[in-house]
């Protein structure tokens, strides 16, 4: 039986403390051109009722056809949850009556899911993990969109989205805390866009989770739980967690019960609110499917696909940090997103000598690229510094052509004017003095002006730095640092 492997968050109540208990399902929308068991486009953003055939609209007489794509991407993301494979699945009904699901029942899997149990490590702060056990993953069609705001007296519905596949990824009650919560949603969003099966846009609804919470005196059995539906965002989930444990405590320390319900986070109040009662699995009388067989493919299937994998933040940053002496929170910042290890490596791939350089170069991806983006509200995709513009300034610190405050110069030029890093440094006339007789002759006369400098430096010897401030003014800031430090030391004789 899994459970948290890190220290946690307690609530301190009037009676105690109490132990938060968190599930959580994530339901994420399959990378696929066409939907789980039609030919419709999946396509975000068209017309209402533009992508829809006649299976998605409950015609009479229409049949669902399973799409293998589909199901390869499952098994994908299975396999990127460390899961085990089933090669036999089932697809069932779940029967419930809503507006927005025109069949009035919902092709999903139960009691015989795709993928079963799999786990996720997260990173917490301070260097904490925490492991997460996965329950199962299974595939199931999306609901239609109701639109409430056509009409003063009606609701139209949209059924663009009606059949689109879901993967729901179910967690195992083992998140303790909202910190937990946050990067365990965070890390799968992360696994599956670097598999290709879910792009992840939140905002656009792609991925979106169901939160269970209940609360507990600690070493009690585990108590009521109380589901948030389709959050959106990681930090409203965050909240949503914390207000909603607070009020259960506050209910039960008041002497009253935690009711079993669906409720839903308002994010200009911070509070959740209740939305139903919540249905138990039998309300929604689950039978297979008869227009569908039993899901059924080989080990060899799951080996092939299993061999094409592409390499996961996990190995990725372990990989960084053994090749390039990355330290583990500078590789885990890195690999966090698919884009940020792709435009690191690409950086790396620009240098001549990536053993000596990539430390460096992931200083200044992460410190001046991306904090430069983040200060300035830009995409990575939109960066005016490419990631071979970006390798070519850190070679030129590498090899000693400039030095590190030229090579802010050097950025900020690129950043605003763009062209070749090499071909400007020429041009200006930016190279780094490493002529030692050069910088002697400035260091000499900078001391011979400063006797009293001179003294207090003799004195105390990290007045020093003062003479390397003045020499590197003198010289434009193109002298060697190191250089001049070793100079100036052995010149004043400390």
């Amino acid at each position: 039986m899994s459970a948290p492997a890190t220290p946690h968050k307690l609530i301190k109540g009037a009676t105690g403390d109490w132990e938060v208990v968190i599930g959580m399902e994530v339901h994420a929308h399959v990378t696929s051109r066409s939907k789980l068991f039609s030919g419709a486009s999946t396509a975000f953003g068209g017309e209402p009722n533009s992508h829809v055939s006649l299976v998605d609209a409950a015609m009479p007489g229409m049949l669902p056809v399973i799409n293998e794509e589909c199901v390869k991407q499952a098994v994908r993301t299975g396999l990127g949850l460390n899961a085990k494979i089933n090669l036999r699945s089932v697809f069932d009904r779940k029967n419930y009556f809503y507006p927005d699901l025109p069949q009035g029942y919902q092709i999903s899997q139960y009691k015989q899911p795709i993928v079963g149990e799999g786990e996720v490590t997260v990173e917490l702060d301070g260097g904490r993990t925490a492991t997460i056990g996965i329950e199962r993953l299974h595939l199931e069609q999306d609901a239609a969109k109701l639109l409430h705001d056509q009409h003063p007296s009606l609701s139209y519905v949209d059924l663009n989205r009606s059949g689109v596949a879901l993967m729901e990824i179910v967690s195992k009650p083992d998140i303790r805390d909202a910190e937990q919560a946050k990067a365990y949603v965070s890390k799968v969003r992360s696994i599956l866009r670097y598999l290709g099966t879910c792009d992840g846009d939140m905002e656009k609804g792609s991925l979106r989770a169901d939160v269970n919470v209940s609360v507990r005196k600690q070493g009690a059995p585990l108590g009521t739980r109380c589901e948030i539906k389709n959050m959106n965002s990681i930090a409203f989930i965050g909240q949503a967690i914390e207000y909603e444990a607070r009020r259960q405590v506050e209910v039960l320390e008041d002497g009253g019960r935690i009711d079993q319900e669906t409720r839903l986070f308002d994010p200009v109040k911070g509070e959740t609110r209740s939305m139903r009662f919540k249905e138990e699995a039998h309300d929604y009388r689950y039978f297979p499917d008869p227009d569908l067989l039993p899901l059924e493919f080989s080990q060899d299937f799951v080996a092939d696909l299993k061999a094409h994998l592409p390499e996961l933040p996990d190995q990725k940053k372990a990989r960084f940090i053994a090749d390039f002496g990355l330290s583990s929170y500078d590789a885990s910042v890195l690999v966090a997103e698919r884009e940020s290890a792709d435009f690191y490596e690409a950086v790396l791939a620009a240098l001549a000598d990536r053993a000596r350089d990539g430390k460096l170069a992931a200083n200044w991806v992460i410190n001046e690229l991306f904090g430069r983006l983040n200060k300035e509200g830009t995409a990575m995709s939109s960066s005016p510094v490419s990631a071979a513009q970006l390798g070519a300034i850190v070679g030129l610190i590498g090899d000693g052509t400039i030095s590190g405050k030229i090579a802010k110069d050097l950025f900020e030029i690129v950043w605003q004017e763009g062209g070749d890093p090499r071909a400007l440094v020429e041009s200006r006339g930016m190279k780094q003095v490493t002529d030692l007789t050069a910088i002697a002759e400035v260091v000499d006369t900078i001391v011979a002006a400063n006797p009293d400098k001179v003294a207090q430096a003799k004195a105390k010897p990290a007045a020093v730095q003062w003479f390397v401030g003045q020499v590197m003014k003198a010289t434009a800031g193109k002298a060697d640092p190191k250089a001049v430090n070793e100079l100036l030391k052995a010149k004043l004789g400390l």
